[in-house]
């Protein structure tokens, strides 16, 4: 079930948008007073936050500016009541996803939930194919992060695309050419032995620092990476 804030201070509003909300399969938690919105809003892992932008304690525009300092994935969907150019590209500029302009249909208002929650989805899906892990060795593919047990691991860009051609083939036996085939490319005439060289350097900042060892030699055969995978 998918859990949304509401952040709104005007309680009809906020009790009538809750009920609709719940009617739609979703969860919510209602707070009135914008201090302990942004409190409430950093405590959990929401799937979207309707921020209203005039409130008590701590106004909208100030909550979604601290908050995405800290969070940049949930969806947050302003409501306001100014009908204002400026005051909507304010709110976008800080970080909102989507803004409503009081008094809305609520059937518009869902319309834009579920749109931001299939984007949220979908981005976090792309985040996923991007990430490889087996144990607790974790590989950004986008920025060519590499970390073990929460350590970070520099790599030179042959050895990071030999260690994730590895890691999506975790627990399979590959060739030394294989290896050569895929990571170095059809075009490469050198000899296998580069395999091995690359492997020992992989060996020495993957595995060795650590107690349990990923990558293995099968004798007369070639190398492989055995693990668990998980999901990121």
């Amino acid at each position: 079930m998918q859990e949304i804030l509401i952040i709104e201070d005007e309680e009809k509003l906020a009790r009538v948008t809750s009920l609709e909300l719940e009617y739609e399969g979703y969860k919510t938690e209602i707070v009135h007073d914008g201090l302990r919105g942004l409190e409430r809003a950093k405590e959990k892992d929401w799937d979207l936050i309707l921020l209203d932008v005039m409130l008590p304690g701590l106004n909208g525009m100030e909550i979604l500016r601290r908050f995405r300092r800290e969070n940049n994935g949930t969806p947050v969907i302003l409501l306001t009541a100014r009908d204002q150019t400026p005051d909507k590209v304010s709110g976008l500029d800080l970080g909102a996803n989507d803004y409503m302009t009081k008094p809305f249909q609520i059937e518009e208002l869902l319309a834009r939930i579920r749109a931001q929650l299939r984007y949220a989805e979908n981005s976090r899906q792309e985040r996923k194919q991007n990430v490889v892990e087996v144990e607790d060795l974790t590989v950004n593919i986008d920025n060519r992060e590499v970390n073990r047990a929460g350590l970070g691991v520099e790599l030179t860009p042959r050895e990071f695309d030999l260690l994730v051609y590895m890691m999506k083939n975790n627990n399979i036996v590959l060739t030394r050419d294989q290896l050569l085939e895929q990571v170095w490319g059809f075009d490469y005439y050198g000899d296998t032995n580069v395999v091995d060289v690359y492997i020992r350097y992989l060996r020495q900042k993957v595995d060795k620092p650590f107690p349990v060892q990923l990558i293995h030699t099968i004798r007369g055969v070639g190398y492989s990476i055995k693990g668990n995978s998980h999901e990121a």
